[in-house]
Formats: structure tokens, C-alpha cells, sequence
């Protein structure tokens, strides 16, 4: 039985040790035979580094590795080039010369091999000299691959860490880009030494500044012919992990489709581009087969601490991010802040195209599955109710048994004790708009992690008449909500009767509520409620 290469990204080693290698050597060929510059962001644990090292391999000209491939049937050359790797995986950037010695160790290396200019002092001239006498010693251009890119301004991206530079104190995240940009800017002097440079990372958000150091940067994240190229599509799990599938259903006592159902609802939906190829978390997939376990592996490894900073320092309403359109800058190329993290959450995977309008060049963004859906809303809610006990979680799942049982006085009792005990500290200031925003967010958080296989949430549903805030459905009750901010909850149940917002369950086999609630922006409570 062949061995699941979790956590594994040398691609020889795949190979020869007899291990699960879904091929994707078509797509590596088609990308490596045109030449020029190119990036590619994928989430984390998506199998960037592992393209990486297939590439490496592939210039490097090991047939052999390619044995039984599509690779085998479309390379006939093998050529052998220099290739000139860096990976900033595993290692930490938050210390003044950390960055600098990677670079330095990776330089001197290739000067060991190829030799060491007697003139260049500084490290981008020394590169280019290297650069240019591989190119001379081996009669080929050189490829270039760089491996999570952006780690180094990731790691230090806005935690205020200083250093100091020529006597004059300056952010450590300024001094990373800084020597990044000269770094990089060695490939435009380097250009005719070039045959290709491949870059992966995470985030664009520093493309305008470390971007620039190249001649016509190709960016392939959102380009439908390579969806696929990190990843498992559904055509690759039916055709290289049926008998896995089979497995994990005989574990847990589950038929086959029952099986398949539920692993494309806990970790598929990923979609990268306007085409909406549906993509499964690799290690999530791979978890989940080799222990026979649903459960949230990739969101279990943990939330990257620059998200976490950006997130704590946000004041956007998360319930007016998720869920809702957005034009292409606005996720793809625009620089995360504090104001508009929208580009940082979806570039880190935890948000995904769920829709394209192509009339209006509208993509439309939520969250990709349950185990990333889950686990951010769990997160998001820990850190805002300041909930160190985990107790949200518990609640979320006890409101939902509620609910589901139509034991609705026992939900409401649920609901206004926890909105109660939120900390104050949580609001941003103590404006109108500030309340409101609060607001909006408990009731998003709390409902949203309400949300089960047997509990449907549907934030602004739309009637014929209105939109309603918040319908939820069980198997047995659909919950009509009309939320209302200092306003009577007899108003927000007038409201549901007149715009119809119930209107779609006339002929529904389920007894239908219809509430009206009400929250105060002086208390920070709920202070009235009606059910109709």
C-alpha cells in the first residue's frame, strides 16, 4: 500500500519512495516551456513547494524521476540547466540580519560552484556575476525558483519591530522589503542570463514595491489553465483515491457517496479563477485518508500570526466581507490594511471565489468549505468575545440543538445571556456606527457557527419584498429574524409580515417563526424580542 506524502515536498523522494504523486506533470510542462517571469500564490499547505521542487527537477533534467508521467511522453529533450533555488520556508525573519544571511548563504554556495567575482562587493553583483558565468560554463540560461517569496515581510508585517540603519531607527518590515527589492531588481541586469524565474508565495500584497525588480512579472493565480496545478480536483480524487474513499467510509460506518459528500463539504470549493474549478485542500485529503478521520487539519496547523495581527487591528465588519461581491482589484492586486483586509484573507485561503459575473467583472467571495468556514468563525468569535475557554464553540453547537427542536424560549435565553457577557472592551469606540458594527458582528459570528449539515443559515435572504436579515432552517422549524438597533422588535415583526420575508414558507411542511429583535447601543444587549 502506497504511503501518503503529508508534509513531504521533494518530489524525488515522492517518487521513489513509492508514495500517493497525483500528476501534474502536464501542466509543469506547459508552464516551463515558455519563458520569462512568473508568480503563483496558492494557501498555504496547498503544494506550492512541491510545484517548486518538480520544477527544480524537471530543468535539472532528471528523466528518470518522470518515469510513467505525462511528463515521459511530452519531453523528449531533457536538457539539463543551471537552477538557482531559494526557499524561505522554515525559517524566522523577525530578527534584524536573518534575511540577509539566507541570502548570503544562498550566494555564497553558488560562488563556490561557479565562482566569485573578483570586483562585485555588494550581493545583488554577486549574483549577477554567478548568474552570468553559469550561464557561460553551461552554454544554458539559468532558472531561478523562489519558494514562499513573501515570508520574509510576512513574518514582520505589522508587529512595529524596529532596527536600526545607518544611526537611524526604522521598521524591520521596511528594512525585509528594502532588501528584497535590491535583491530581486539583479534579475533585470540579469535578463539575458535568464531562461526562467518562478516565484510562489502567498500574497501579492507587496507586489507594487518588490514586484518591480522584474521585466514583465507574469502572474498565473487566477489563470483557468492552471486551477489545477496545486491541488486535488474532483477528476483526481475519483481516478487516484477511490479505494481511499471506500476506506474511510468503511471506518466510520458510511456508504461510499455518504463518504465522497462529506469530504467535498469539509474541505472542496476552493476556486481560482472565473471558471470555478472545484479544488480540495491536499492536506486536509490526505489527513483525513491516512487516519480515517474527518476533522480540521489544515485550520488545526495553525492561523498565520500576520492575519492575526491584521485581523486584531481591523475595524471592517466581518459580516459585510463574506458572502458579497467584489471587483477583481479589490482582492487580487490591492494591499491589505486595517481598513480593507479583504486581499489578505482571501490570498490566505480563507476566502474563495463562489461566483463570477461576467457582465460586471464581479467575483463573489466566501468562505471555501466547512473546515475553513468553521475554524475562522470559531477563531474570528474567540478573539472578539475575548473567549479563552472555548466556551463559543459549546454554545454555538447547544443554541443549534435548540433551535433544532424547536425550543425556541430556550434559544432566546442562550442568546441574551451570551450577548451579556460580551466584554466591552471588544467595541472600537463608542460612536453609533460603532455599535451598529458590533452588532452586526455578534449576530454574524454567533448565527454562523449555528450553522450544521442539519442547520441552514442564510444571512439577507431575499423574498419577493425585502431581504431579511437572517433566516435558519432545521429539519423540522425555519427562524425568520428581523434585527432592529434601538428600535421596537413589534417594528422588525411588522416589517417580516409586510415585506413577505416569510412568504417562500407558505406551503412548507414546517412551522415557521417569525422574530423580532431588538439591541441596544447603550447597553450592549438584547432589550426586546417578539415572536410571531
Amino acid at each position: 500500500m502506497r504511503q501518503y506524502p503529508i508534509g513531504i515536498q521533494d518530489f524525488a523522494r515522492i517518487i521513489t519512495g513509492n508514495m500517493v504523486y497525483v500528476d501534474k506533470t502536464e501542466l509543469v510542462y506547459q508552464l516551463a516551456n515558455y519563458e520569462g517571469v512568473y508568480f503563483l500564490s496558492r494557501p498555504r499547505r496547498f503544494g506550492k513547494s512541491l510545484l517548486v521542487s518538480t520544477l527544480k527537477y524537471y530543468f535539472e533534467g532528471r528523466r528518470d524521476l518522470f518515469k510513467g508521467l505525462r511528463m515521459e511522453q511530452l519531453e523528449h529533450d531533457w536538457a539539463a540547466y543551471p537552477v538557482f533555488e531559494i526557499d524561505f520556508n522554515g525559517k524566522d525573519y523577525m530578527t534584524e540580519d536573518a534575511l540577509m544571511a539566507t541570502l548570503e548563504n544562498s550566494v555564497a554556495s553558488w560562488e563556490s560552484i561557479y565562482g566569485k567575482s573578483p570586483f562585485a562587493t555588494e550581493l545583488g553583483d554577486r549574483f549577477i556575476y554567478v548568474l552570468h558565468q553559469a550561464h557561460v560554463k553551461t552554454g544554458r540560461r539559468c532558472v531561478v525558483l523562489i519558494d514562499e517569496y513573501d515570508k520574509p515581510m510576512l513574518d514582520v508585517m505589522d508587529t512595529g519591530l524596529k532596527v536600526t540603519v545607518d544611526g537611524q531607527e526604522r521598521a524591520l518590515e521596511e528594512r525585509n522589503r528594502n532588501t528584497l527589492r535590491a535583491f530581486y531588481s539583479t534579475f533585470k541586469a540579469a535578463d539575458a542570463d535568464l531562461r526562467f524565474v518562478f516565484l510562489t508565495g502567498v500574497t501579492k500584497f507587496a507586489q507594487v514595491s518588490v514586484f518591480s525588480g522584474f521585466n514583465n512579472a507574469q502572474d498565473l493565480s487566477m489563470v483557468p489553465m492552471y486551477d489545477t496545478i496545486c491541488g486535488i480536483s474532483q477528476s483526481e480524487l475519483d481516478a487516484h483515491f477511490h479505494d481511499s474513499i471506500e476506506n474511510l467510509a468503511r471506518q466510520n460506518g458510511m456508504d461510499y457517496e455518504e463518504a465522497a459528500q462529506l469530504l467535498k463539504e469539509t474541505y472542496d470549493g476552493y476556486h481560482f479563477s472565473r471558471v470555478m474549478t472545484d479544488m480540495y485542500n491536499p492536506f486536509s485529503l490526505l489527513n483525513a485518508f491516512k487516519f480515517s478521520e474527518i476533522s480540521d487539519y489544515w485550520f488545526s496547523t495553525g492561523t498565520p500570526s500576520y492575519l492575526l495581527r491584521l485581523l486584531a487591528h481591523s475595524h471592517e465588519d466581518l459580516s459585510q466581507i463574506v458572502g458579497r461581491e467584489y471587483k477583481p482589484a479589490e482582492f487580487v492586486d490591492y494591499r491589505a490594511t486595517v481598513e480593507a483586509p479583504v486581499p489578505m484573507i482571501y490570498q490566505s485561503g480563507y476566502l474563495t471565489i463562489k461566483g463570477y459575473d461576467r457582465r460586471r467583472d464581479r467575483y463573489k467571495l466566501d468562505f471555501p468549505n466547512k473546515e475553513v468556514g468553521n475554524g475562522f468563525l470559531t477563531l474570528e468569535a474567540s478573539r472578539y468575545f475575548n473567549d479563552r475557554q472555548g466556551r463559543t464553540g459549546s454554545w454555538a453547537e447547544e443554541a443549534a440543538f435548540a433551535l433544532e427542536d424547536g425550543k425556541l424560549d430556550q434559544f432566546h435565553d442562550m442568546l441574551v445571556d451570551f450577548v451579556a457577557s460580551i466584554p466591552y472592551h471588544v467595541r472600537v469606540d463608542s460612536t453609533k456606527r460603532s455599535y451598529e458594527r458590533e452588532f452586526h458582528t455578534v449576530v454574524f459570528l454567533l448565527t454562523r457557527l449555528i450553522a450544521s449539515q442539519r442547520t441552514i443559515v442564510y444571512d439577507e435572504k431575499p423574498s419577493s419584498e425585502g431581504i431579511a436579515d437572517m433566516v435558519i432552517e432545521t429539519p423540522c422549524y425555519v427562524y425568520v429574524f428581523e434585527f432592529k438597533l434601538d428600535r421596537p422588535a413589534a417594528e422588525a415583526l411588522s416589517q417580516i409580515e409586510e415585506r413577505g420575508y416569510a412568504a417562500p414558507y407558505a406551503h412548507d411542511f414546517r412551522k415557521v417563526y417569525r422574530i423580532g429583535c431588538t439591541f441596544s447601543s447603550e447597553t450592549g444587549r438584547i432589550v426586546d424580542w417578539m415572536i410571531g
